[in-house]
């Protein structure tokens, strides 16, 4: 029984159910009506138990016929005239206990999805395309199975774009970005994938196919969609979304003829369709033939339904055919391929989600866990904790499995370091763990006193430390390292040529005047700078001069702060605090994360007298202007090779 009954409900109304006794509810038992046209929570089910499968219950607005639910018996559901359904029409009773197909849903033609709504239901049904999946998920728990990424296995992607009349130019423009940020992040993560890239109108065209070597090169693929040009099919201006998957089914059979049938080469493949279209196909005929063919050619069997995944999704202000949309995806137990966002943007928040990294445990580089459920380790999770005896802390990053950067400073008349620990992962969690440090390696020209007759009580030159752990770490989604430029590794992360050097590394990173970065904060979120170049690095650095107290008699800017240091701390930058010394300064490029610096020393602690490490204190009216400085890895490169050559591979200077 529900509460309110009304023909339509008003955004922000609620809906109320409850149970006969003897019933237990399952789902919600109250329900939102949200701005875009769909109830939030799940379909509520009054069920007794009693049934070979549980009552598969009857969302809002729709009517069901059938209600036996012993094995092999069927339902159907419909709804009224206005609304549009999708999902399965019809479900039959399993074996296995389990629905066939994906629950209905009645929805009104003008609604669409929210990013956080879709990410969960295609993060279930991209299943298990790139390795090992998570058997026990529970409707409960609502852990959705999402894309393993690792190095084994092999994926499949093709993209296609609809370029029919009823798609206009712009939208077909947002088809292309959302289709090249998918392909960036994939990639980004250096695993075997295949891209083809098919644009339809009345009649396909092929722009890239997994037969060619060319697709697993991501500037080729990008290159290939963002040069997709809408009017190559203005002589052809019908939809046949029956061609489009009819070229896909073309392009796996010649590969299976060229792998072998029986060959695991071929059968090992994952293959995910992502369909950008409105769904308004008016020539070919019905697609599912297509699709059955695609079926047959992957012998798409009970256990092999994971190896094919088709979605349709609609981007953007479309006047999408539903129906259509939801007979062309995929249909599994609990998931759902069917979707309309509005932009494209928020197709990209969708595919972050379903991205899922603990799988990945070669010491990959810069790669971070960026969708919006990940902890704060899983974002940065070459972020470590240097831990003395005393309660002074100081942060660091890792290199690599073994190696630790750090602040110089830290060791400055420090104590006994055999008591020393560095927290590895997440310390409040049973991924943190503490390693012992085997060796310290700190630059030789560190010395905090080196020109105090300069009228510089404290010089911070040459602030940088290697520590070497006893044990190497074990790589997961909470310790992974970040990438160091001038090295090879960064500049596969980067896509560049491999006859790049270091110096396209420091203009490819720091070239504008302002440029957006980040550290770690004590409490493990993180906060935002910009650093400062050329013309703006000098206003940035000018601040010094006015800091009479801490610089009572410096005569020369230049002294305090060399061509060492990079400069923040300007308007709207955060700070660091004291104890955040020797963390990373690091930016975001391709999906990838890369260390250009080290957190050293400013002029202000915005955490003094602060009553926790949640709150920054801005600094008060009339100081000198708070500055940050840290260390430039391009300016300690030769001392970087002397000790990390044969543990990171370094480019060319």
């Amino acid at each position: 029984m529900y509460t309110p009954r009304l023909g339509l409900h008003p955004v922000g109304g609620n809906l109320s159910f409850e149970c006969d006794e003897g019933f237990n509810l399952r789902g919600s038992p109250v329900r939102r009506c949200r701005p875009n046209g769909l109830w939030d929570g799940e379909t509520a089910v009054c069920d007794n138990g009693a049934g070979h499968c549980p009552n598969p219950g009857i969302s809002v607005g729709a009517v069901r016929t059938g209600s036996r639910f012993g094995f092999g018996d069927k339902v159907s559901y419909s709804c009224s005239s206005s609304l549009v359904l999708t999902g399965s029409a019809q479900r039959e009773c399993q074996a296995s206990g389990v629905w066939s197909g994906t629950e209905p849903v009645c929805r009104q033609p003008y609604s669409y999805d929210f990013p956080e709504d879709v990410a969960p239901a295609l993060g279930t049904s991209l299943s298990h395309l790139l390795g090992a999946t998570n058997p026990m998920r529970t409707k409960e728990g609502s852990v959705a199975r999402r894309i393993q990424i690792q190095r084994s296995g092999h994926l499949n992607l093709y993209l296609l774009l609809d370029a029919s009349q009823s798609v206009s130019e712009r939208d077909f423009e947002i088809f292309k970005d959302s289709a090249i940020s998918m392909v960036d992040r994939i990639f980004s993560f250096e695993i075997n994938v295949s891209v083809a890239i098919i644009t339809f109108a009345s009649k396909p065209k092929v722009i890239m196919s997994v037969l060619w070597d060319k697709s697993r090169d991501v500037t080729e693929v990008t290159y290939r969609l963002e040069n997709a040009n809408y009017r190559d099919h203005e002589n052809g201006t019908g939809t046949n979304i029956y061609e489009a998957l009819n070229s896909v089914y073309l392009m796996m059979n010649n590969q299976m003829v060229r792998l072998g049938m029986q060959t695991a080469a071929w059968q090992e493949i994952r293959h995910a369709i992502i369909l950008l279209t409105d769904g308004k196909s008016n020539m070919g005929g019905s697609p599912r033939p297509a699709v059955n063919s695609i079926r047959d050619v992957l012998n798409i069997r009970q256990d092999r339904t994971d190896y094919l995944d088709i979605y349709a999704i609609g981007v953007g202000n479309l006047d999408v055919d539903w129906k259509e949309l939801n007979e062309l995806a995929s249909e599994k137990d609990g998931e759902k391929h069917a979707f309309k966002l509005p932009d494209a943007q928020a197709l990209r928040q969708v595919f972050e989600h379903v991205l899922d990294v603990s799988m990945l445990t070669d010491t990959v580089c810069g790669v971070g866990n960026m969708s919006a459920d990940a902890s704060d380790q899983e974002r940065t999770p070459w972020h470590v904790t240097i831990k003395p005896r005393s309660q002074k802390t100081c942060r660091g990053a890792l290199l690599s499995d073994q190696w630790v950067l750090t602040a110089a400073h830290c060791f400055y008349q420090a104590e006994d370091r055999s008591l020393w620990r560095v927290i590895v992962g997440d310390p409040s969690s049973p991924w943190g763990k503490e390693f012992l440090i085997e060796k310290e390696v700190i630059h030789p020209g560190f010395d905090v006193h080196a020109k105090k007759n300069q009228g510089i009580p404290e010089f911070y030159g040459n602030d940088i430390a290697l520590l070497k752990l006893a044990q190497k770490v074990q790589m997961s989604t909470h310790a992974r390292p970040i990438c160091l430029p001038c090295t090879v590794e960064a500049n596969t992360a980067l896509r560049r040529l491999q006859r790049s050097t270091c110096r396209d590394h420091e203009t490819e990173l720091l070239s504008p005047q302002s440029i957006p970065a980040h550290f770690v904060a004590l409490n493990g979120s993180k906060l935002n700078i910009n650093l400062k170049m050329g013309s703006e690095r000098t206003r940035c650095v000018e601040a010094v001069a006015q800091d009479t107290k801490s610089f009572p008699d410096l005569k020369e800017v230049g002294e305090a702060v060399t061509d060492q240091f990079l400069c923040s701390g300007m308007e709207g930058d955060a700070n660091p605090c004291r104890g955040e010394s020797g963390g990373a300064v690091f930016l975001e490029r391709r999906f990838r994360y890369f260390q250009v610096g080290l957190v050293s020393w400013g002029l202000y602690n915005p955490c003094q007298d602060a009553p926790n490490k949640n709150v920054r204190r801005k600094a008060p009216q009339g100081a000198p202007p708070p500055r940050d400085f840290h260390l430039s890895l391009f300016r300690l490169q030769p001392w970087l090779r002397q000790h990390l050559e044969g543990v990171l591979n370094f480019l060319p200077l």
